[in-house]
């Protein structure tokens, strides 16, 4: 199993969810946070993209349970919905679930998703 976590645009959620559910995705979970990304040099007051200040974003944090067959999709789904070409599009993170269980019924693994 594997666990997607991404970080987009807020104005991109609409999209980037009615992508995942075309695509018969389920179990995500959306967060409202806020962040800021890498600048040029430590010692700069701005952000890659001179046109963006120096402060906290909002984003959507995007948190997907999956199958390793599935990240593919997923990944590629949300990416593509993302995109916009302009800085601070977001980022996407795959890692590894090493143990998944159901709070109801205390089942374990893979069958919960």
């Amino acid at each position: 199993m594997k666990a997607i976590v991404a970080y987009v645009q807020p104005f991109m959620l609409e999209k980037i969810m009615d992508a995942l559910r075309a695509k018969r995705i389920h179990g995500v979970t959306v967060i409202q946070c806020l962040g800021f990304g890498r600048r040029i040099d430590g010692n700069s007051p701005h952000y890659e993209d001179p046109a963006v200040e120096l402060g906290f974003a909002p984003k959507n944090k995007i948190e997907v349970v999956c199958r390793d067959d599935e990240v593919p999709t997923i990944v590629q789904t949300i990416r593509e919905s993302a995109h916009t070409g302009r800085h601070g599009d977001g980022k996407i993170f795959v890692t590894e679930v090493t143990l998944a269980v159901d709070v109801r019924t205390g089942e374990e693994g893979e069958s919960i998703l």
